[in-house]
């Protein structure tokens, strides 16, 4: 077990038989190990710096009825809310007051953000801070939506592939969805110039051990700027109420194995992980993340985005919640830093 753990850390790569195996064990000592190495392979690209990025939920209307999340579309139970223009902007001026350099504009596939509008607002947010990065995470849009998004200054666009196999994807999503659709997007953002992000879901519901090798593989390939992984949490309101929440220690090695066959990914730790484990974004950070995506939204807002049950959201003003991070993070050796953040290409 050790000697794959050194293959990954000194080559990124290791062969799918090796993965399963890594990833089915429960060794204390090699999982501590593959953290330890994660921890320094990130220290030796972004040292100990935490990069903090502004979170606006900017709509929980959306068109798609996928399987897991809480604000699908036929869930009657869910709150609408769609934020103003105006809702936007004062989120991010309340962000940047307080240190934030990117701003993450995610919501559903909600039809009243088209392009004319998105335009705009990423316009306006250019203008008034220049020295910022705009990432979206808005889902499916066609090759040329993105390309006009991108024109108008976007950085950024984060889409969770959610599983790399086929099969499995179908299991998770109605049939009016289509995997081959998610990659094309994926691959049309990143030929347009996004830095581009992918993720899955740790746990969801069918996923065998072999379709998380399938995804790291996949990643390793795909060798996105940025991922997003974490636990599986059901939410009561659709149809995998009632199934398991996924492993979060599982979530955490995976965390670090993803560090160490891409040294220089932007790895969150996220909310969901904070969510199913106590400490859970520290014990993220220390498994190899580096960022953490604090939420920007208006605080009447916070709860109605509830993509799993629990999910963790606080009626604490953004600068409370900025300086009890800061604090995290100086608690377990790291900085929280005044940065875009930027993907930096290792050596």
């Amino acid at each position: 077990m050790f000697k794959i753990i050194d293959s990954l850390n000194n080559f990124g790569d290791a062969e799918s038989g090796e993965l399963l195996a890594l990833i089915s064990q429960d060794d204390p000592e090699a999982n501590e190990y593959l953290r330890s190495l994660a921890e320094e392979k990130r220290k030796s690209v972004y040292s100990n710096h935490v990069y903090i990025r502004g979170l606006i939920e900017v709509s929980n209307i959306c068109k798609n009825d996928c399987l897991y999340c809480g604000i699908r579309g036929s869930n009657r139970s869910c709150s609408r809310y769609r934020l103003t223009e105006e809702e936007i902007m004062d989120s991010a001026e309340s962000g940047y007051g307080l240190g934030f350099r990117t701003f993450v504009m995610q919501g559903g596939e909600d039809g009243s953000f088209d392009d004319v509008f998105l335009c705009r607002i990423i316009g306006r947010l250019k203008e008034k801070y220049p020295d910022c990065a705009v990432t979206l995470s808005l889902g499916e849009r066609s090759r040329e939506s993105y390309k006009r998004l991108y024109d108008a200054g976007a950085d950024r666009y984060l889409l969770r592939h959610e599983t790399a196999n086929r099969e499995h994807y179908g299991k998770l999503h109605p049939a009016n969805m289509s995997f081959d659709t998610r990659m094309k997007c994926l691959h049309d953002l990143k030929d347009i110039g996004f830095q581009t992000g992918c993720g899955m879901m740790v746990g969801s519901p069918y996923q065998t051990a072999e379709n998380i090798v399938e995804d790291l593989k996949f990643i390793k390939e795909f060798s996105p700027e940025m991922c997003g992984i974490g636990p599986f949490i059901p939410h009561k309101d659709t149809p995998f109420g009632d199934f398991p929440m996924g492993s979060t220690a599982l979530t955490l090695k995976l965390l670090s194995i993803i560090r160490l066959m891409l040294p220089s990914v932007l790895l969150p730790s996220t909310t969901a992980l904070n969510t199913a484990l106590p400490n859970g974004r520290e014990l993220g950070i220390l498994a190899g993340a580096n960022v953490i995506m604090p939420n920007l939204s208006p605080v009447n807002v916070r709860e109605k985005y509830e993509l799993y049950n629990g999910k963790l959201h606080s009626g604490k003003e953004s600068a409370q919640l900025v300086n009890e991070l800061k604090m995290q993070m100086e608690n377990i050796g790291y900085r929280v830093v005044t940065d875009r953040g930027d993907f930096i290409k290792s050596k």
